[in-house]
């Protein structure tokens, strides 16, 4: 018996599908598994920008900046408002030492969701690259706190950037 995607030809049904397996692999930190699948999925719906900031993470993560920053710009050009991309471009920017360019999509990705400790973390690490530790402090106090009630292990990366930044604040 055919499925539904078969029968009446929806994309979208199968593309879904495919991302949670993706998100899967990922979670799994199966990266190059994550990214054969979101290539599936980007190849079935390529207009919808949320699928290519999740593949530009994994990339981010995989350490492949020069094709992160790519889907980041595309998922951007796509839906000017997707967070995910901002963040995504102001991540590779502060690891190319781009703060500037760094702080106006971190800024923007803050606009956009100013709840998500990620952005909180890497907006401190940028405004303390800018000499701006106070206010880098009080980012990083942010993040170390949702870090440390979400049970997240990256909390230790937080303690010591808060440890560095107060005694710079000194």
């Amino acid at each position: 018996m055919p499925s539904i995607t078969q029968r009446l030809g929806l994309p979208r049904y199968e593309a879904d599908l495919i991302y949670k397996e993706a998100l899967a692999a990922y979670l799994k930190k199966d990266l190059d598994a994550a990214i054969a699948r979101m290539n599936e999925v980007i190849r079935l719906l390529p207009t919808h920008s949320e699928y290519w900031a999740a593949r530009g993470i994994m990339y981010l993560e995989d350490g492949v900046l020069d094709a992160a920053k790519a889907d980041f710009e595309r998922a951007v050009k796509a839906f000017k408002l997707e967070m995910l991309g901002h963040y995504g471009l102001g991540a590779v920017a502060y690891r190319e030492e781009r703060y500037d360019e760094a702080l106006v999509h971190l800024t923007e990705a803050l606009r956009l969701d100013p709840d998500r400790m990620e952005t909180h973390y890497y907006m401190a690490l940028v405004l303390d690259k800018l000499d701006r530790s106070a206010e880098a402090l009080d980012w990083m106090t942010r993040a170390h706190d949702e870090l440390d009630a979400a049970g997240d292990k990256r909390k230790s990366d937080a303690v010591r950037w808060l440890n560095q930044l107060r005694r710079r604040a000194k």
